[in-house]
């Protein structure tokens, strides 16, 4: 849906009703009061004459609007759409949430996604109603807007956290769009370093950053935390023991409820006698460079917990967090294609299901390459010692298991000069892993959002080693593609033979087949059981 396909009557009903199907699609600008909305906003809806409608916040912002301080729009899930054209708007918004136009300006992000900045504006303003300049300034005053209000973080640091180069320039940029300066929003709610009154508690935050000590590293020592929301249903746990079944040590680490992980059934893994299902994962955490994070469901969000020595990379980690979760999936678009076929059954039990992403395109990749036809527990193995080996130690702060030990999983720099003989692994994989490292150094694969799936996917499949199912899981979670089906997948195969779900079956479920493989791999029965109760 561009700016021009946007219908006013459906726009219009969807905010009468506050239709949360609708929350991060498009956004209500209201002329009598200058502000704009999400389409769940709880005041009153406003007269037809008096609104206007923008398919994203900059264009909101672009023609004068101000965020809404009660429905905060800075909280709206991101508009799963993008994924599934993948177009070049698409990757460019993927890679403006990452902070490449911060970083490099318009012109890198430009030659990242290898057009002129001119014809990049031009798809800007065609599809999104403003230019990528504009974009990246309204991401920045939103998280920087989030900040102030969820958070006890110093003004200078919140500054630097957005993506803005000076606190003057933050001030004025918040003057300019908002009309208020920073230190205004929190209005008497920050008291001796943290954030109090009224007004705050009736947002029913969690834990704000508490910033003690040296001002210089903010959240390394007593961490930040920030609200990820997402749409319902959203179904968390399964997420998350995906990740723990894959948990590289030292690395990644989860919390357990239930009966602990020593009884805990692997997501993705076939169910074993005496296996408990009980136990939940209830965090999950991970090194990053400077510091460590940590990802907790909470009731109708994620809670993030960042320690980080360099909060310019705030926005980055907040990204990509985002995508390792899959966020912005919209479960009703997904549910209403998958379950008017043969796995309706499976979308009925777990309608929330989302496909685990990556963190770093560049790490699910080699994460790919060594799991090829051994088991789950085996490829862990493995990663935790090329981990070890080629890549650096981490600082994750005083709230990490010191006793597991902390590292950095080594970039595609560090792996091609790694020798990596002696780790279990053949040499034909080794030569496979030191090609994809080479070739992402060349500039030649981008996994992390700025080439086209499906010619990332292509240039995957001309590395020896590399064939349709592992290019396939790449895109599924690396290139967040999700039409990505993971072909010849034995697990897939055997889950609809066991099912009776006939081959062909598997087109019927574009575009979104990556979903489809989900429900598949981490079934909440077995199918004997699944069967008998589609008997019942």
């Amino acid at each position: 849906m561009t700016t021009r396909q946007l219908d006013f009557d459906t726009c219009y009903l969807a905010v009468s009703a506050r239709d949360p199907r609708f929350d991060g699609r498009f956004y209500t600008a209201v002329t009598s009061t200058g502000i704009y909305c999400r389409p769940i906003c709880p005041a009153r809806t406003p007269v037809r004459r008096n609104v206007r409608f923008f398919r994203h916040a900059a264009a909101a912002e672009a023609a004068g609007f101000r965020p809404c301080r009660r429905c905060r729009p800075e909280l709206s899930p991101g508009d799963p759409g993008w994924n599934v054209r993948a177009d070049v708007v698409g990757r460019a918004l993927r890679l403006i949430d990452d902070g490449v136009a911060d970083d490099q300006g318009v012109s890198g992000l430009a030659r990242r996604l290898h057009v002129t900045e001119r014809h990049l504006h031009r798809l800007f303003v065609a599809e999104i109603g403003t230019g990528p300049l504009a974009v990246a300034r309204t991401r920045r005053l939103l998280l920087a807007k989030q900040l102030l209000t969820e958070t006890s973080l110093p003004i200078t640091d919140v500054a630097f956290a957005a993506g803005f180069g000076s606190v003057r320039q933050f001030n004025a940029a918040m003057k300019e769009s908002y009309g208020f300066a920073p230190t205004e929003l929190r209005n008497g709610d920050l008291r001796h370093g943290e954030l109090t009154g009224p007004a705050f508690a009736r947002r029913g935050h969690a834990v704000s950053a508490t910033v003690t000590g040296d001002s210089t590293r903010p959240c390394a020592a007593t961490g930040l935390t920030l609200r990820l929301t997402h749409r319902m249903p959203y179904d968390a746990h399964s997420v998350l023991r995906f990740l723990a079944a894959r948990a590289i040590p030292g690395m990644e680490s989860v919390t357990w409820s239930g009966d602990g992980p020593e009884n805990a059934q692997p997501a993705g893994m076939p169910a074993e006698p005496g296996i408990s299902t009980r136990a939940e994962v209830t965090s999950y955490s991970r090194v990053i460079p400077g510091g460590a994070l940590t990802l907790t469901p909470a009731d109708d969000h994620i809670r993030l917990l960042v320690h980080t020595d360099d909060m310019r990379q705030l926005a980055k980690i907040v990204s990509r967090c985002r995508r390792l979760l899959d966020l912005d999936a919209d479960p009703e678009a997904v549910a209403t294609v998958l379950g008017a076929t043969a796995l309706g059954p499976l979308v009925a039990l777990r309608p929330g299901l989302r496909v685990p992403g990556a963190f770093d395109g560049f790490e699910l990749a080699v994460r790919a390459v060594v799991g090829q036809q051994i088991s789950v527990a085996g490829a862990r193995t493995i990663l935790g010692r090329i981990a070890v080996l080629a890549g650096t130690s981490g600082d994750p702060g005083p709230s990490w298991d010191q006793n597991a030990g902390s590292v950095l999983f080594p970039s595609a720099e560090q792996l091609a000069e790694a020798d990596l003989s002696g780790l279990g692994l053949t040499t034909r994989r080794i030569a496979t892993l030191r090609a994809l490292a080479e070739a992402v150094v060349a500039g030649e694969i981008d996994l992390d959002g700025a080439q086209d799936p499906a010619d990332a996917t292509a240039r995957l499949l001309r590395i020896p080693g590399i064939g349709p199912w592992t290019a396939g899981y790449i895109a599924l979670r690396s290139l967040r593609d999700p039409d990505a089906w993971p072909t010849g997948d034995l697990v897939l195969k055997k889950a609809m033979a066991a099912l009776g779900i006939p081959a062909e079956e598997v087109e019927h479920w574009r575009p979104w087949r990556a979903y489809a493989a989900l429900h598949l791999w981490t079934p909440p029965h077995p199918p004997t059981v699944i069967l008998r109760k589609l008997a019942e």
